[in-house]
């Protein structure tokens, strides 16, 4: 298991989430779990463009999604 970061993020887990759905806009994501994920950030930017700085609600939520395989689903039928 990794150590966390000084932010108390898995910073493979991000990683790994970014590597593989980095592209996903923020517009997709937010049609996943709402207008109030990303806050902040236009909905054009890319996961990969605000990752780190998402707040621990919109990082709670996605994480679990990676680690239980449902993210990618999700994302394709959101960006249908």
């Amino acid at each position: 298991m990794s150590k966390a970061g000084l932010d108390n993020r898995h910073r493979n887990k991000d990683g790994e989430i970014s590597g593989k759905h980095g592209n996903t806009l923020i517009r997709t994501l937010r049609k996943i779990y709402g207008q109030s994920f990303a806050a902040g950030y236009p909905e054009t930017e890319k996961l990969s463009e605000v990752l780190l700085h998402l707040n621990e609600t919109s990082l709670s939520q996605l994480r679990r999604d990676h680690e239980t395989g449902h993210l990618e689903h999700k994302i394709t039928n959101a960006s249908k």
